[in-house]
């Protein structure tokens, strides 16, 4: 295990669709002024003993003291968390009132497979506050998960709001606006109350200001945090007592992981695989992961290679401790020479000596 005292930090080289909906738009700080930030190799792809690609990116763990234990690239540099920051958003939304059973709050966090019983959590969020999927401002797509999305089209349906993968956020913020009287058309304006809640909840949680705001691939306003900030709030979550905002939101995606992803999904799988872990993905090569002692960790890929989220972050989990039986089941699959095994992707040797 490694401890607060034994922080590793990793040098740093000299070089290295959607409908957005109209009432959202970028209207705060934008991140033109922004430095591009430094990241190293995190993980590296071989065939047959030769390293063929390699992805940078950055990260941090933090232990609940806030002590940092591992590091590597720039992790106090803005990024926009993506879909990682939908448990915080929950834990807004259960500020605001939302009171919906805890397989719908882990729906509400989620960034789902648009399985049928996705599909019909998000219905079900919408009919027990007397709405309708006409309601949802999120941008219509397919069904994220590729043997959804399969059936789905041998169905033959199209992209639809209900099947893209941000309904269950969707549908309890539209449920939340009913809660409090707020209106329902143009709930994802930065400046409508809830997302100005949502922002404030984010803010706490990361314990810093958004560096800049845009619009997410789903509609919603998009803040710019740091990895430091996502890996002190996970920490947060994943430590919260279940009587707590955070602690439920934490609790319902831990009971009910299926919900958070779906079945064949790494997130999912990873929370089944170590019990107590908190976890959430994010578009462009994010991962966030909270240990119920407290500690939180961040990755960013800084190509958006969603492959190589799960070797770093099974390294990380590693390096904290974490029971490598647990993990051997989440290592990425085999890259392929004729279909069988020629190479692996690996945590980068900057990284894991």
């Amino acid at each position: 295990m490694t401890h607060p005292k034994d922080t590793v930090t990793m040098p740093v080289p000299e070089a290295s669709a959607h409908k957005a909906h109209e009432a959202a738009p970028a209207t705060a700080t934008t991140a033109q002024s922004l430095k591009t930030p430094h990241h190293v190799p995190l993980v590296e792809v071989t065939r047959d003993g030769l390293v063929e690609s390699i992805h940078y990116g950055s990260l941090i763990a933090l232990r609940k003291s806030g002590n940092t234990t591992i590091e590597a690239g720039e992790p106090n540099s803005p990024m926009y968390p993506r879909s990682s920051l939908k448990p915080l958003q929950a834990v807004a939304l259960l500020k605001a009132g939302l009171d919906i059973p805890q397989n719908l709050l882990a729906l509400t966090a989620a960034s789902h497979s648009g399985a049928q019983m996705h599909r019909d959590g998000a219905a079900e969020i919408l009919k027990l506050h007397g709405l309708t999927e006409a309601a949802l401002g999120n941008s219509t797509d397919l069904p994220y998960g590729v043997a959804e999305r399969e059936e789905w089209l041998r169905a033959g349906n199209g992209p639809t709001q209900i099947a893209q993968n941000c309904s269950g956020k969707h549908a309890s913020m539209t449920a939340v606006c009913v809660i409090n009287g707020w209106p329902v058309e143009g709930y994802l304006h930065p400046e409508h109350p809830l997302q100005v809640l949502v922002r404030d909840t984010i803010t706490e949680l990361t314990g810093e200001e958004a560096a800049a705001v845009s619009t997410d691939g789903c509609g919603t306003p998009l803040f710019a945090h740091s990895l430091h900030g996502m890996a002190r709030a996970y920490g947060r979550l994943a430590a919260a007592d279940e009587s707590t905002d955070e602690g439920k939101v934490a609790h319902a995606m831990r009971r009910f992981p299926e919900m958070v992803a779906g079945e064949g999904r790494d997130v999912t799988a990873l929370m089944r695989a170590v019990p107590g872990l908190l976890a959430k993905d994010g578009f462009e090569g994010l991962q966030l992961v909270g240990l119920p002692d407290g500690t939180g960790f961040a990755v960013k890929i800084s190509d958006g290679g969603d492959r190589a989220r799960m070797p770093v972050t099974v390294e990380v989990l590693r390096r904290l401790g974490v029971d490598g039986g647990s993990l051997d089941t989440l290592q990425s699959p085999p890259v392929l020479g004729g279909g069988l095994p020629v190479g692996e992707l690996r945590a980068a040797h900057i990284f894991s000596n």
